[in-house]
């Protein structure tokens, strides 16, 4: 790399790393007070396991050539052939790429929350990191599904529809909660969190064109105009249904918009990012809803924002890809003449990743569930998980 885009990609992932902490205040404030801390210590376990996993061997599985293109190899075993040749640029994508892996896990824990054992968690993440993203990654980025001519800018089916569908298997292993849901505790922590991904989104997006180029910038600008559409939309929808437009619709429709966007971010120009934002925006507002009707205790909304949201976003870019904009190796949508081709595969990727993302979560939920067990006890549940997996409180009533 260069040095400039050496830079970028440097920012970019102290940025992507920066949503980690963003997503647990978003899911945070959204959640029981008397399970903050729970949640909060759920991501933060993410940002201490993962990295140390993905040096030892998640990158080189998930990134290294192998003839199958369905797993990678061990070359990159602790990064052995990238520190020893002493490439600056192999190593920053590294680390960027190494952030990625830390927030898509993280994304699930809003949907288990207020009942989920923090044992059987810190044994869940790195047996799905290495069972179910690794593999879907290098599906999508240098695998069978790259081969086929699908495509996936910053991580939509690949991190977003990949997590949400594990989401869903892991609620219908899990159980539904106790008691009923409760509003959130702490609506401005919600929009902390809300502002501070929608600010490391940027290095999420525009940080995977790995170059301060113009690609780079128009993935800036349709992150910023999608979720800016989206959290409009959202807000419209409910303010007309409801009668009254929220802060938390405001939050999750802006999170609509950033996770629609990313598969199509670098790929799309013009208008595209405006409307995927308002299809989006509308699109999850409705979404969220589903689990009253189906049945699951998707806490957090994790299905019907992400899953949903990277579902909406990877299809639009069969529709809306614009290659000769970006000068780019990809197929044309069916907007700009490109026929169906693009969206067939568009299809056959997101299936791929929905049928191996839950079904594999599903086995591994049940052999957590029979072993060492998945949920607290009524008891715990009810007293709250701060106190019961944890020993601490994050607030004192008379301090």
């Amino acid at each position: 790399m260069e040095s400039g885009d050496l830079a970028w990609v440097l920012v970019s992932a102290a940025l992507v790393l920066f949503m980690t902490p963003g997503l647990a205040l978003f899911y945070g404030g959204m959640d029981r007070g008397r399970n903050v801390l729970n949640m909060l210590m759920m991501n933060f376990y993410c940002l201490l396991i993962v990295p140390v996993l993905w040096v030892i061997a998640g990158f080189s599985l998930a990134q290294t050539p192998f003839d199958n293109g369905f797993i990678g190899n061990f070359d990159s075993f602790f990064l052995k052939d990238i520190t020893t040749a002493g490439d600056g640029g192999a190593l920053a994508t590294v680390a960027f790429l190494g952030m990625f892996a830390v927030i898509t896990p993280a994304l699930i824990s809003g949907a288990v929350a207020d009942r989920m054992k923090f044992s059987a968690w810190a044994l869940f993440v790195p047996i799905w990191l290495f069972l179910v993203f690794v593999p879907v990654f290098k599906w999508v980025y240098g695998g069978w599904l790259f081969d086929r001519g699908s495509i996936d800018f910053a991580g939509g089916t690949a991190i977003h529809v990949n997590a949400g569908i594990a989401a869903l298997a892991a609620v219908m292993v899990l159980g539904a909660r106790k008691s009923d849901p409760s509003p959130p505790h702490s609506l401005p922590l919600v929009m902390i969190g809300t502002g501070i991904l929608w600010f490391g989104w940027f290095g999420f997006n525009a940080g995977s064109a790995l170059a301060a180029n113009g690609q780079a910038a128009q993935a800036f600008m349709n992150t910023f105009l999608a979720a800016a559409a989206a959290g409009l939309a959202w807000l419209l929808v409910e303010w007309k249904r409801d009668g009254h437009p929220t802060t938390l619709g405001a939050a999750s429709g802006v999170v609509a918009g950033l996770v629609a966007i990313t598969p199509a971010a670098g790929y799309v120009s013009g208008p595209a990012p405006i409307v995927i934002g308002l299809v989006a925006g509308v699109v999850c507002c409705y979404a969220v809803r589903l689990k009253r009707k189906f049945g699951y205790d998707d806490a957090l909304d994790v299905v019907g924002v992400h899953f949903v949201g990277g579902l909406v976003g990877s299809l639009l870019i069969g529709f809306f890809a614009n290659p000769s904009f970006f000068d780019g190796e990809f197929d044309e949508g069916i907007f700009y003449g490109g026929g169906g081709k693009l969206l067939l595969e568009q299809v056959i990727a997101n299936v791929a990743a929905i049928v191996w993302s839950f079904v594999i979560t599903y086995l591994i939920m049940i052999v957590l569930k029979k072993t060492i067990g998945v949920r607290v006890s009524a008891e715990a549940e009810s007293n709250g998980l701060d106190l019961s997996e944890h020993g601490e409180t994050a607030y004192h009533s008379g301090s």
